[in-house]
């Protein structure tokens, strides 16, 4: 049996595990609650056999730990099919709003898009790969390491020095801290280009190890490991993580994971197991200080009683972090629920959300417009609350869309698969990097933040997009730029010789 009829057949496995997974799961729901016994359950089923087939072929090892096609199934399973469920199993749904009768009808019509977006994300992901089934890049980046020296201490003083400077602005850590947990403060306002110099730090730093460390075979110890991990968790606190960004943390650790994986050592799925774990009750904890500062972040240990009275207070619970920053299933229902009723007032935006995200490249004072346009918190108050309901001042929702919601606020529920359309070309684009990269290009260093991305892509709008591109990879990517010779790999056609989906080169190789 030839290689291409023993991966038809290990996909189609994986197929069966995951028809089997997702019926499972659907026989559970059921035996807890009779709302359940709807026709949303279908598609919504649909999609999670169709994402999850991808979580499966992670698991059977024939997709790499931090492939993007295999994190996005991981995630997409809970996303796409667990979440809804979870919303009707749980009763849970956003407040502040007037809600449908039913919630089920809208899930399932949403699930309806979402499967047939699926369907298209699936084609147009499979187009840009297979032209790279066996390529490789043309152009190599290596390090040049007395470029790499100095570079790297360039930009490790300017980020420290100009950190030191944000925090006397604000009277010290502590200032720092409260001013930026206090909603109704400017804190950062004009200082975007700022912060994305200052918090590239601990990023910059773990680049700087991964590069020395990865023929030092002491340094590939793993109590070695676990103890830069730790210091570089401490340093990103310390670099924006206090804050109130735990999204940038987040990102930035799995970031600084992916760089051991590639470079320095092989990381298996318990160890990111254990990873995501820390991850969950990081953001959990993490909100207390988000909401309330230092006095919130007090609270978080005082005891059952004392967080538990807080968690009530300000929402910090459990199911909100589930289902609120994990996932878009209550709100994407609403807003489908908003423009396909019969009144409907709600005028879509043809764009402009989209424009409005490029325009924060521009600093106020460059823009050539009296005004910098609103964001697509203008479109989305309006289209919760009805038109006119948006007061910059006064009156915002501060929701974040994602890809299917923001669709929907400028071309309304129907263009929904068509965007899919450009998320399966940005992730196969990726995932393209994934299999043609050189072992000895240094934009491996690079790759766990697009894995990361293209969640980023699937959960967030335009706006958080670009500035997740810019605040967290612009710095890291010049300094690599600037760091690295170009070398031409004249013999780019290679035998790929594993079965996977993908081959990842030796982390071990020496340069």
């Amino acid at each position: 049996m030839n290689e291409q009829n023993l991966q038809a057949r290990s996909r189609n496995d994986s197929v069966i595990f995951a028809i089997f997974i997702c019926l499972l799961t659907l026989v559970f729901f059921f035996q807890t609650s009779e709302q359940f016994l709807h026709w949303f359950v279908i598609p919504v089923t649909l999609c999670g056999i169709l994402i999850s087939i991808d979580a499966i072929e992670w698991f059977r090892g024939r997709l790499d730990i931090f492939s993007p096609i295999g994190i996005l199934g991981l995630l997409g399973f809970h996303f796409f099919f667990l979440a809804p469920l979870l919303h009707v199993g749980w009763d849970k749904w956003f407040d502040g709003i007037t809600p449908p009768n039913d919630w089920r009808p809208w899930l399932g019509g949403m699930a309806i898009l979402n499967f047939l977006g699926l369907l298209m994300y699936r084609f147009s992901r499979e187009i840009y790969l297979k032209p790279a089934k066996r390529q490789l890049t043309q152009t190599i980046w290596i390090i040049n390491k007395q470029h790499f020296a100095f570079v790297l201490g360039f930009a490790l003083t300017l980020c420290g020095v100009l950190q030191l400077l944000v925090y006397k602005q604000y009277g010290g850590l502590a200032g720092y801290i409260n001013a930026f947990a206090d909603r109704e403060s400017q804190a950062g306002v004009g200082q975007g280009w700022l912060l994305m110099i200052c918090e590239s730090f601990p990023i910059i730093a773990m680049m700087g190890f991964t590069v020395y460390a990865r023929n030092k075979k002491y340094l590939k110890n793993w109590r070695v490991l676990l103890i830069i991990l730790i210091v570089f968790f401490g340093l990103k606190l310390l670099f924006g993580g206090l804050r109130g960004s735990r999204s940038n943390t987040v990102w930035a650790l799995l970031w600084a994971v992916g760089m051991i994986h590639f470079w320095i050592r092989p990381i298996n799925k318990k160890q990111i197991g254990v990873v995501l774990v820390f991850v969950l009750f990081f953001m959990f904890f993490y909100g207390f200080l988000k909401s309330g500062g230092l006095e919130g972040l007090q609270v978080a240990f005082q005891g059952q009683e004392a967080r538990q009275e807080y968690i009530e207070d300000k929402g910090r619970t459990w199911d909100n972090l589930i289902l609120g920053d994990l996932s878009r299933s209550d709100l994407h229902a609403f807003m489908l629920y908003r423009i396909m009723r019969h009144d409907s007032d709600y005028q879509l935006a043809w764009g402009r959300t989209y424009f409005a995200a490029f325009s924060i490249l521009i600093p106020k004072p460059l823009w050539p417009l009296p005004e910098k346009p609103y964001n697509k918190s203008q479109e989305g108050t309006d289209l919760q609350y009805g038109m006119g309901s948006y007061a910059p001042e006064d009156f915002v929702s501060s929701k974040v869309y994602g890809l299917a919601g923001e669709t929907m606020l400028n071309f309304g529920p129907f263009a929904i698969p068509f965007a899919f359309i450009l998320f399966g070309i940005v992730v196969g684009n990726i995932e393209r990097w994934f299999q043609t990269l050189s072992t000895l290009d240094t934009r491996w260093l690079m790759l766990p933040m697009l894995a990361n991305f293209n969640f980023v892509v699937l959960v967030g709008d335009l706006d958080n997009i670009i500035f997740f591109l810019v605040t967290v990879g612009a710095v890291p990517f010049l300094v690599l730029l600037l760091s690295s010779t170009k070398i031409v790999n004249k013999d780019s056609r290679v035998q790929l010789s594993s079965g996977k989906a993908f081959s990842i080169p030796n982390p071990q190789s020496k340069i």
